[in-house]
Formats: C-alpha cells, sequence, structure tokens
C-alpha cells in the first residue's frame, strides 16, 4: 500500500499511509482538556478540514480555536449551524445573510418584514441543542450536476446560479445532521465548541452575535451601530435598483453584456451620495470650516475627497486640502509601539499642538506656514506652504484620524464636519455566505500596492494583519461619530480587480507562509467572472488602485 512521509511542527517526521486522514494524526492532541483545542490543519500551508486525507508528502501544522484562522472558522461554522436551525423551523422561509454589525452578522427572512421575539426565542433553543448534542459536521464532495440540482430544489437559487458560472467537476459540500450547505472555507469538526453565542432581534432582521477576537471565550456587552447599519441599509436599497445582490446575478449581467448599463448606474448612485454630503456640509456653511475625512485602508479616501471637492465647488466653495502627513513629528520623537519600534500609525506621532494652532490661525484669516515633512530624512523640512484661508475656502483633512476627538481638541465641533468612508460590500456570494469586507479592501490594497508601490502580493498579506489592528485601534471605534458615512464598495469592482489581483496572487508558492491566504483570495475570486477594465469610468474610485485616473494622486 502507498506511503507517504510528513513533518511535524515539532520537526519530528513520520510514515504515513496514502489517505490518512488529518484528525489520525492529530489524535493526541485531539484528546488533550484544553480551552483551545485543535480545530483544522495547515498542510504544505493550505487551510483544511480535520477530516482531509492526506496524500502528498506534507508539512502538518495543527490550528487552534482561538487563532486567526480558527476564529473565522469558527464564525463560519456558527452561521452553517443557524441555517440548519432555520431550516428545521423555519422550512418555507428564505434566510438570507447581508453584512456584518460589530461583533455580528446580520440576516433577514427575504420577504418578510419583521422577525417576532418568539422565532428569535426558538432559533436560540434549536441552535443550543444543536451545539448541546455534539452533532458531527462532515464534509462531503458530490458532483456539479448533483450540486446544481440540489440547491435548485431546496430553494437556494444565489447558490445554484453562482455554481452555474463555475465548472468545477467535484463540488465540496458539508454535511451535518441532514442538512447540506456549501462553504468556501472548512468548518470545525463538531458543533460543541460553538459558543458563547446569541442571535439578537434587530428589526426587520435579527444580528447573530459572536465572540470579539480579544475576548473569544465571551460575548462583549451589545453595541448598536445605527448609521453604519443605516449606510448598509441604504447601500441595500441600492441593490434593489441595480437588481444584483450576488455574484450569480453579477456574472449573469456579464454573460448578457448588460453590464455596461449597471456600472453607470451604480457610479451614478455613488455621485449622487457625494453630492448629498457636500449639500449636507452646505446647510451648515455659517459655521464648518473644517472637513475631516477618515477610514481604513484602500477604502478610497483619496478619490473619494477629490470627487467630494468638485461637488463643493458647484455648491460655492473653494475646497482647500491639507494632508496629517505633513504635521508628523520627526521620527526620533515618535511614540514606541510595544515592541520599541516607531508607532507612526499612532495619533501621538503627530504635532497635535500646531496642528491645531494652524487651524485656529487659519479660520481668524491670518497666514500661516503648512509644514512639509520629508520622509527620506524623517522630519519636517526647514521651509514650509503658506497658506491664507478666504471666507469661500473650506478645508479638507483627510487621515486615519480624522474622527478621532484627540485630533483637533482645540476646534469646535461646530467647525467641523466629520466623514467616514469604508468599501461596505452588499453583495453575497450566495444566500448563507457573505463577502467580508475586509477582503475587499485587501485585494484593493494588493492590487493598487502593486500598481503603484512595487510591492508584490506577498508584502502586502504579511503586513495586512498589522493594518488591520491599526485600524482596530485607531479607526473603528470612531466611525459613530461621522457626521456622514460614505461607501466606496462598487458592486461591480471585484470582477475587475480578479484580472490584476489573480496572477500576483499565483506567484506565492506552497512553502510561503501566505500560502493559505493566497489560495483563498483566489478561490474567492475565481466566482466572478472577469470585467474588462476599460468599462470603469475615468472618475471612478476604483481608478484609484487600477490606474487610469482622471485625477492625480
Amino acid at each position: 500500500m502507498k506511503e507517504v512521509s510528513i513533518k511535524l511542527v515539532s520537526g519530528e517526521e513520520k510514515t504515513i499511509l496514502y489517505g490518512t486522514r488529518v484528525n489520525e494524526i492529530f489524535g493526541n492532541l485531539l484528546k488533550e482538556k484544553t480551552n483551545n483545542p485543535v480545530i483544522a490543519a495547515r498542510i504544505n500551508n493550505e487551510l483544511v478540514s480535520l477530516s482531509f486525507k492526506i496524500e502528498i508528502n506534507s508539512n502538518v501544522e495543527p490550528v487552534r480555536l482561538f487563532s486567526n484562522p480558527g476564529i473565522r472558522l469558527f464564525r463560519r461554522t456558527l452561521s452553517f449551524i443557524l441555517a440548519k436551525a432555520s431550516v428545521t423551523l423555519f422550512p418555507e422561509r428564505h434566510l438570507v445573510i447581508s453584512h456584518s454589525l460589530g461583533d455580528s452578522y446580520y440576516y433577514y427572512y427575504n420577504g418578510q418584514e419583521e422577525i417576532s421575539d418568539k422565532d428569535i426565542d426558538l432559533l436560540q433553543k434549536e441552535m443550543d441543542r444543536i451545539v448541546k448534542n455534539r452533532c458531527d459536521i462532515e464534509r462531503r464532495v458530490i458532483s456539479y450536476n448533483e450540486a446544481i440540482n440540489f440547491f435548485q430544489k431546496i430553494n437556494q437559487p444565489a447558490t445554484a446560479k453562482l455554481l452555474k458560472y463555475r465548472n468545477d467537476s467535484k463540488i465540496p459540500i458539508y454535511y451535518c445532521g441532514g442538512f447540506i450547505d456549501i462553504s468556501y472555507e472548512p468548518l470545525l469538526p463538531n458543533t460543541e465548541l460553538l459558543k458563547p453565542f446569541k442571535i439578537h432581534n434587530y428589526a426587520p432582521g435579527f444580528l447573530l452575535r459572536y465572540p470579539n477576537r480579544k475576548t473569544p471565550d465571551k460575548l462583549d456587552p451589545f453595541k448598536d451601530m445605527p448609521s453604519l447599519f443605516s449606510v448598509y441599509k441604504e447601500y441595500k436599497a441600492w441593490g434593489k435598483i441595480l437588481n444584483v445582490n450576488c455574484v450569480g446575478k453579477l456574472n449573469e449581467l456579464s454573460e448578457n453584456r448588460e453590464i455596461k448599463p449597471f456600472i453607470r448606474v451604480a457610479e451614478a448612485l455613488h455621485n449622487k451620495k457625494i453630492s448629498q454630503i457636500a449639500d449636507s456640509i452646505a446647510e451648515r456653511r455659517e459655521n464648518v470650516r473644517v472637513i475631516l475625512v477618515a477610514g481604513p485602508s484602500s477604502s478610497g479616501k483619496t478619490t473619494f475627497t477629490k470627487k467630494l471637492s468638485i461637488q463643493l465647488r458647484v455648491m460655492g466653495f473653494n475646497p482647500v486640502s491639507i494632508s496629517l502627513d505633513n504635521y508628523y513629528l520627526p521620527n526620533n520623537e515618535a511614540p514606541l509601539d510595544e515592541h520599541g519600534k516607531p508607532d507612526f500609525e499612532s495619533l501621538y506621532s503627530l504635532n497635535i499642538d500646531l496642528l491645531n494652532k494652524h487651524l485656529l490661525q487659519l479660520f481668524e484669516g491670518k497666514e500661516v506656514e503648512i509644514p512639509i515633512f520629508d520622509f527620506k530624512t524623517g522630519k519636517p523640512k526647514d521651509t514650509g506652504t503658506p497658506l491664507q484661508l478666504t471666507k469661500r475656502n473650506i478645508l479638507l483633512i483627510e487621515g486615519i484620524h480624522g474622527l478621532n476627538p484627540g485630533l483637533t481638541p482645540q476646534v469646535k465641533d461646530n467647525l467641523k464636519y466629520k466623514i467616514y468612508i469604508s468599501a461596505l460590500t452588499q453583495l453575497n456570494m450566495d444566500d448563507h455566505n457573505r463577502i467580508p469586507t475586509t477582503d475587499n479592501r485587501l485585494v484593493r490594497r494588493m492590487v493598487r500596492d502593486h500598481h503603484f508601490r512595487g510591492n508584490s502580493a506577498e508584502i502586502t498579506l504579511n503586513m495586512w494583519p498589522s493594518v488591520r489592528r491599526g485600524e482596530e485601534k485607531n479607526i473603528f471605534r470612531f466611525q459613530d461619530q461621522a457626521d456622514s458615512v460614505f461607501n466606496s464598495a462598487l458592486d461591480y469592482e471585484l470582477a475587475v480587480l480578479k484580472i490584476y489581483a489573480t496572477p500576483i496572487l499565483r506567484t506565492i508558492k506552497p512553502g510561503n507562509d501566505v500560502y493559505n491566504e493566497a489560495i483563498r483570495l483566489l478561490s474567492f475570486l475565481d466566482n466572478f467572472s472577469s470585467i474588462p477594465p476599460q468599462y470603469v469610468p475615468d472618475q471612478s474610485i476604483l481608478r484609484e488602485f487600477i490606474g487610469g485616473s482622471a485625477f492625480s494622486y
């Protein structure tokens, strides 16, 4: 019988039978009494389930529940079990996952205006029962035609439509107690680890709450985010206007050559929203002197600010932009992070006193000298740029700290207008699998970094966890303080970005630590039918990442 060799993290090498499952190798580890159990594995840096069969010589590494991939698989499995509970209780209803909201996923029943507290209680109890019974979750493979027919039969048209645009001969599915669904990543081996969680009524749908990454063993107190939810609600309404809410429908437009008018409408909705924000600023024109724009990495802040400037000119303003980068303290004065290295993402890496002094002087009509930071020398240049405001001028400041009250403590609130911007996609893979906003931004950044900064996909993927930590610390906790929120996501953009991202992701090979992220993203993008870049308008926010913009950066 054929044998293969494996190498464990400890350095131990073993010979095993061809087709041995991962859980047989981790036998002793799986018996450990621990709060952080092994729930999956990396085989040659690819994330796989414990039931995966090893068929080639492999490096084998356990993945634990409280690791970053472990937490992601926990949430995917929780969503899978919610879908199972819903089918059991309400087989006639059509459950749809919508988006994340804090430490929750928002769900609704298609065509149902609201869900009763009684139904919420039933869902909670059914999920609790499934978890308590330690139901096994098994990965299986079925034929392509069988998968299409099955999902059409059980009224999951979005899944069937998505599969229509793939040509895999075998489709992996997950099975649990008679329930079958697709997952685009491995799931936990059974349900006993799926706690804590809570279902929370949130009209017109409900929230599936899960633990925060920092406290994976408990649920934090519920924090409402009405302004962010309203943006998602507005974007879902756009989805209805565009008649596209899943990747299969987007692919259908490409196949039927209807994608150009779709793109025009999507871009027009963007421009309309920017115009509305300019109207809102104009309503406060007697007071507002500075507009602060903040958002996470690759949210399109720069292009948004340029497009907002155009709309402000229409309203009679003469916008002037100031870069926060020019207010950096000298590198040797920057605060240090927990590793003793300069923390340039900290608010206190900026000369806040000088910034506030300049703002107040500008509002009084005085001339100031805006510093110019020299990134080569790591300190401001000896001379800066003179600036004086007229009555028609309004300042625009873009940067990650724009919503932080600590940035402009000396400026009265009525003089400031704060805008939060992010790519909050409303598009789903299918009814039970969402497209994470983070993945949308990551693909944007990878393409932009490769085009304009000479960075490989490997560099971007390696730095992304650090970028995310900085966002959690410096941006997300202030997002509800914004006067306006702009959603920069475009439903068609991943079908364009795919053309640029796929070849650079394929440069990452199995021996690389970020290989699993690369193949995860490749598998994700493979669901999209490509859209030619030339269809993208030259003033689109997407041009900030793929090039060819009418704006200079």
